[in-house]
């Protein structure tokens, strides 16, 4: 008996610790490969993949329109019927000034008008985090891993758009 349990115990050490091993030499490898975090799309893309995806959509069945009754009195003014809606579009840029900001944390595209600015995408690097904040007259981008933290900040409130780029 005390034998088998010998064996037993061996035979767990063994596997527990080939286990182990291979499951470390696995997570190494595939640590900055397959798994990354994913990426975050352009406000612009997404809003093309929203367009594409209303165009594949099937069409609907509509219950076809009955012909018009004659009206009593012909000499009656007609009303124009409504018109049809208009397809969702994007809003235009300001200028289409668009400028590009790399930084260690990421990067962050702002279209810059003469008054105002936009946020087109921000894409934060490998292992870095990223919040967004927005008001009337400024934007900010934070990307974030660990205690390292990098801003993107654009302003505009007391003149053109302008863009600093803090790292604490």
């Amino acid at each position: 008996m005390r034998r088998g349990l010998v064996h037993v115990l061996a035979w767990l050490l063994a596997t527990g610790a080939a286990v182990t091993l291979s499951w470390w030499g696995v997570h190494t490898v595939m640590a900055g490969t397959a798994y990354d975090p994913p990426r975050a799309l352009p406000v612009k893309a997404a809003d093309a993949a929203r367009q594409e995806s209303k165009a594949l959509a099937p069409p609907t069945r509509r219950a076809s329109p009955q012909p018009p009754k004659p009206s009593p009195t012909p000499s009656a003014p007609r009303k124009p019927s409504p018109a049809p809606p208009k397809p969702d579009r994007p809003a235009p840029s300001p200028t289409g000034q668009v400028r590009s900001y790399d930084t260690d944390g990421g990067r962050a595209v702002f279209d810059l008008g003469p008054a105002a600015a936009s946020l087109v995408s921000a894409t934060p690097a490998s292992g870095w985090s990223m919040q967004v904040w927005k008001t009337e007259s400024w934007i900010r981008v934070e990307f974030a891993s660990g205690a390292d933290r990098v801003s993107v900040f654009c302003t505009w409130h007391d003149g053109p758009p302008r863009v600093e780029i803090g790292t604490y």
